[in-house]
């Protein structure tokens, strides 16, 4: 496991091999034409993108850094960040910002904390300050720290999702361990939801439960990589990893279980059964589920300007088969299909998000990785 300083992530700066561009292209779709652009390369693994007003984008990279996108060019590392362990999949990944960042500067941002026994999920906020082509983190406050950390290098998931009450919502894979994600004294395979300033909200499930952790909203997920609110309905829906096959886009609501690992739609990568089956009393159903795995990365519930006939679908960015996911919905939520875009012919999609304009900005995870404009052709 290296350990990033804050000098350390300010001078790694980005190295890698050569590659051919990649080639923006129109592409046919089941409902509309679509063209992609590359607004930016030459980004390494990166993990999480958010529009500013002025219409930069705010990228992480997983090794560690935190950079902005301004008319196709990367700014050097924004310093400030703190010490963060990377390896496996641990580093520098989510990044949210506050509802009021207009006037604040706040962005919230997750990463892999080190600490005693190893490295953890941990949950900042911190004033991003503007500095020319730049700039920088002032005021950073860890907010939230799991507290049970390990040698694992997996399975840290971890996205943000800012409710309109300022509450903020982030996940936390099982770790690498599915019985943490059964365990209430556990923040592992987990939602949780804590106030702007870290502070735990008195309508969490089990505020009042000294055999649970406050922060936790709902339990038994394994690897919680997307999550967003629909918002035009206030649902908040999230997918996560399976094993061999059972991805699941659930709706995580205060203090139900998802069932992992005691239920699944998957098998292991052994190919040995998972728990009990894929029902059981007690254990929520995904509202969708793969099998098998298109290992999902971040997901957005459709509701732009740009492309009306996808309104209220989910998509999601896939590692695996090198794609996005349009699930369809009706006008009353239930699924009725999906489809699978751009298979194929962009590398490894880790994020997707709705620009302001209704556009999708899509992240590919490659040592090379891009910032992709997805707009109406």
């Amino acid at each position: 496991m290296r350990i990033l300083t804050r000098a350390g992530a300010l001078a790694a700066i980005l190295t890698v091999a050569t590659v051919p561009a990649i080639a923006d292209g129109t592409y046919a779709t089941d409902k509309v034409n679509i063209k992609v652009e590359t607004v930016a390369e030459g980004l390494e693994h990166p993990w999480g993108v958010e529009t500013l007003p002025d219409g930069a984008f705010l990228v992480t990279e997983r090794p560690g850094r935190l950079r902005i996108v301004e008319n196709g060019a990367l700014s050097q590392p924004l310093d400030g960040l703190p010490k963060i362990a990377v390896g496996g999949q641990g580093g520098l990944l989510d990044v949210a910002l506050a509802n009021d960042f207009d006037k604040s500067g706040t962005i919230y941002f997750t990463y892999s904390e080190p600490g005693r026994g190893g490295a953890g999920t941990a949950l900042a906020r911190a004033k991003l300050v503007r500095d020319g082509g730049g700039g920088r983190l002032e005021n950073v406050d860890v907010i939230f720290s799991m507290d049970q950390k390990t040698r694992r290098g997996q399975h840290f998931g971890s996205r943000i999702a800012v409710a309109d009450d300022n509450t903020v919502f982030f996940s936390i894979g099982d770790r690498g361990d599915g019985a943490r994600s059964q365990d209430l004294m556990d923040h592992a395979g987990a939602i949780l939801r804590v106030g702007p300033d870290g502070s735990i909200p008195p309508d969490n499930p089990f505020v009042s439960d000294d055999k649970a952790r406050s922060e936790l909203w709902s339990k038994g997920h394994r690897n919680p990589q997307g999550m967003d609110f629909d918002s035009k309905t206030g649902t908040l829906f999230a997918v996560e990893h399976g094993a061999r096959g059972g991805d699941e886009i659930n709706q995580p609501q205060a203090g139900l279980n998802y069932g992992w690992p005691v239920i699944s739609y998957g098998r292991h990568y052994s190919g040995a059964k998972i728990g009990i089956g894929s029902d059981a009393p007690g254990y929520q159903q995904p509202i969708h589920y793969w099998d098998p795995s298109i290992a999902p990365g971040g997901m957005t519930v459709y509701r732009g300007a740009m492309f009306p006939e996808w309104d209220g679908d989910f998509l999601v960015a896939a590692l695996k088969d090198r794609m996005l996911v349009r699930v369809d919905r009706d006008s009353t939520g239930n699924i009725t299909g999906e489809e699978n875009l751009l298979e194929g012919r962009y590398g490894r999609m880790r994020d997707v998000k709705t620009a302001p304009d209704g556009s999708l900005l899509v992240l590919t995870d490659e040592p090379d990785g891009a910032l992709l404009r997805i707009s109406r052709n």
